[in-house]
């Protein structure tokens, strides 16, 4: 499988990053995040879905894996890198969900979840939380206060696990993109997530 890698093979710790539904490993929000945590004296390791892989060999646009190929594919990363113990991981939106569905059982560090998908956008009974409430993985996820797929009025309903940290981004959306009237930039954004995943991280 292939590993795109940022920062040196030395760090403490390495975070894995598995990209969302729509872009692949190397979009420009994927790379300023593993940028970002890489300047942080992490090692940063990215890498792309099976139908993701393949879009990028045929170019033909294609929906995500069933669940199981998407959950497999991340215990293969997990073991191809080695030392869970060692490895934090998540991603964006899908690639941090998926994720979080198989950090108990692979023994991680933690969990860093961008953007986690709680619920579709403008379905917010079908939520994708029943795993988070006995969740004992140290969490944090970074979320928009707008984000259309779980906003701070939809998360304050959730039952979930002690364990979970939440760091809202102000006015941010799925991107954790804010709107120009907020006073805030996407860049500010970006950086502050960084900077907390980065905290985050430490104190582990």
């Amino acid at each position: 499988m292939d590993l795109l890698i940022d920062g040196k093979k030395s760090a403490a710790r390495t975070v894995v990053l598995a990209h969302g539904a729509g872009a692949p490993m190397d979009a420009p929000w994927m790379t300023e995040i593993a940028h970002g945590l890489a300047a942080h004296d992490l090692r940063v390791v990215r890498f792309e879905f099976p139908y993701m892989a393949q879009r990028r060999d045929s170019g033909k646009r294609r929906g995500p894996d069933r669940p199981p190929v998407l959950l497999e594919t991340w215990r293969k990363v997990i073991e191809q890198i080695g030392n869970p113990d060692h490895l934090i991981i998540g991603g964006k939106s899908m690639g941090g969900r998926f994720a979080s569905m198989v950090a108990d059982a692979e023994g991680v560090a933690g969990l860093l979840c961008f953007s986690y998908p709680f619920h579709p956008a403008a379905r917010p009974e079908k939520t994708r939380t029943e795993h988070l409430g006995a969740l004992r993985t140290p969490t944090l996820i970074l979320q928009g206060t707008r984000d259309p797929l779980g906003n701070t009025e939809d998360v304050a309903g959730y039952d979930l696990s002690a364990t979970i940290k939440l760091h809202w981004l102000e006015d941010g959306d799925h991107d954790l993109k804010p709107r120009k009237a907020s006073g805030r930039t996407h860049a500010e954004n970006l950086a502050e997530a960084v900077g907390a995943a980065a905290a985050f991280v430490a104190a582990l």
